[in-house]
C-alpha cells in the first residue's frame, strides 16, 4: 500500500499558496483493509475515507467511465491494480494531477509542473468534457490564479465551449453550483468568475436571466472585486442583472436566485434589497410613518443586527448600481438610514405608560413614538446635507 498527496496541496504549495486541505491517493490497497486500520468510510459513490487521527481525506486509487449524462453519470472502479498514474489521468487540469510521495518526491506524469511554470489551465484528456462540472472549476482556477498570470489554454477553452453546448450544465445540482459559485467569489478577481462564463456561453445555460443582465453590466462588473466577501458579491451580481431604469426586476430576482442552492437568509437579504432599494433612494422624499413600515419589513424591531447587515451590504454595492456622481450621496443617504435605525430599534416607553395602557393602546402607542423618533432622525439628518 502506497499514499500520495495529491491535488490542490500540491497545485498550491508549488505556486506558494496557502495549503488549505489535503487529500490523498491510496495506491495497492482495499476498503477492507483501510477499515482495518481504522480509517472511516464516508464516501457512497467512490471509496473516501477519514484518517483515524488527521480526520483528512483518503481515497482509493480509482478510475471512471461514463455511463449517463451530468455530473454524476460516472461507473467507479477501485482496487488495488489501479495505478497511480490511471488515478491522476481522470483529473481535470494537469496542475491538479501531480502527486507527491512521502519522501517528497514529485509524479507528474501529464505535465503539470510545465504549465505551472507557463502559467497554462490545461485539460488532461479528452475526458475533460465528459463531466460539465469541470467548466465552472475551470472558471473558478482562472479566478483564482489570474493574480499568477494563469490563462486558460485554447484546446481547453474549445472544450468548455461544446460542454456548454451539449446543454449538460443545466443537469447541475443546484448545491455544485453555488459550492463553485461562492468559491469563485471567494477570491480577490471574483469578476473572472463570471467573465468566464459568459465567454463561453455557460453561464446561459446555468442561470440564463442572469447571463443576460451580465452581458449588459460587463463593464460594471469588473467593479465586483471592490466589495468584501463573496456573499455581497453575489447579492451585487443578482442586483446588477436585474437593475431597471428605476428599481430592480423582483421577478427576474427570484428566478436568478433559483438557480442557486444560496443559503436562505442570503436569497432574503437580496430580495429585500431589491424590493426596498428605491424606498432608501427617497427615504427623505417619504413621511417618517412611510420610512418605519419599509424599516419594519426589514426587521429593525426584532433582529436590528440583520437590518443592518442589510443595509450596510447596500451601502457597499451602491458603489456599482448607482451612478458615479450619485453614488456617494447613496451611500452618505444608506449610513443616515443605518444610524436611524439603530435609533429606533432602541425607542421604549417609559414604566408609567406601560402601566397605564393595555392591550392594543400599547402598540399603537409604541408605533406612534418609533414614528416620533425616526421624523425627529430624518430632520436631524437633512440639516445641512444632501439627502
Amino acid at each position: 500500500m502506497q499514499t500520495y498527496l495529491v491535488g490542490g496541496a500540491v497545485r498550491d504549495r508549488l505556486l506558494d499558496l496557502p495549503v488549505l486541505e489535503r487529500d490523498w491517493v491510496v495506491v495497492g490497497a482495499t476498503a477492507a483493509e483501510l477499515i482495518a486500520l481504522g480509517y472511516q468510510q464516508v464516501g457512497k459513490d467512490f471509496p473516501v475515507f477519514l484518517h483515524p487521527q488527521s480526520k483528512e481525506e483518503y481515497a482509493l486509487a480509482r478510475t471512471e467511465r461514463k455511463v449517463s449524462k451530468g455530473h454524476t453519470g460516472f461507473t467507479v472502479h477501485a482496487a488495488p491494480e489501479v495505478t497511480l498514474e490511471e488515478d491522476l489521468i481522470r483529473r481535470d487540469l494537469t496542475i491538479n494531477a501531480i502527486a507527491e510521495d512521502a519522501d517528497g518526491n514529485l509524479i507528474d506524469p501529464y505535465g503539470g509542473l510545465k504549465d505551472i511554470q507557463e502559467r497554462k489551465l490545461q485539460h488532461i484528456s479528452a475526458a475533460f468534457a465528459e463531466d460539465p462540472l469541470r467548466v465552472l472549476r475551470v472558471a473558478r482556477f482562472a479566478t483564482k490564479l489570474n493574480p499568477l498570470g494563469f490563462s486558460i489554454s485554447p484546446s481547453t477553452s474549445a472544450l468548455m465551449c461544446t460542454i456548454a453546448e451539449s446543454g449538460e450544465l443545466s443537469l447541475l445540482s443546484r448545491e455544485r453550483v453555488w459550492q463553485e459559485t461562492r468559491k469563485a467569489l471567494s477570491c480577490p478577481q471574483a469578476q473572472i468568475y463570471f467573465q468566464v462564463l459568459l465567454e463561453h456561453k455557460a453561464l446561459t445555460q446555468l442561470a440564463p436571466e442572469l447571463a443576460l443582465g451580465l452581458e449588459k453590466q460587463r463593464a460594471t462588473l469588473t467593479q465586483l472585486a471592490q466589495l468584501p466577501n463573496a456573499d455581497i458579491r453575489f447579492s451585487a451580481s443578482v442586483l446588477l442583472a436585474c437593475q431597471q431604469q428605476q428599481g430592480f426586476d423582483l421577478t427576474r430576482c427570484e428566478t436568478i436566485l433559483s438557480y442557486f442552492a444560496t443559503p436562505k437568509a442570503l436569497q432574503q437579504e437580496t430580495l429585500l434589497m431589491a424590493k426596498y432599494w428605491l424606498a432608501c433612494e427617497h427615504f427623505f422624499s417619504h413621511s417618517a410613518a412611510e420610512n418605519l413600515k419599509m424599516l419594519s419589513a426589514l426587521d429593525v424591531f426584532r433582529r436590528n443586527d440583520r437590518c443592518q447587515h442589510i443595509l450596510e451590504a447596500m451601502r457597499l454595492i451602491a458603489a456599482l448600481l448607482t451612478p458615479p456622481e450619485s453614488a456617494d450621496v447613496m451611500q452618505q443617504r444608506l449610513r443616515a438610514i443605518s444610524q436611524m435605525a439603530g435609533d429606533i430599534g432602541l425607542v421604549r416607553l417609559p414604566a408609567a405608560e406601560q402601566q397605564r395602557l393595555q392591550g392594543k393602546e400599547i402598540g399603537d402607542a409604541l408605533e406612534k413614538a418609533r414614528c416620533h423618533a425616526l421624523e425627529q432622525g430624518m430632520n436631524k439628518a437633512k440639516e445641512g446635507q444632501a439627502l
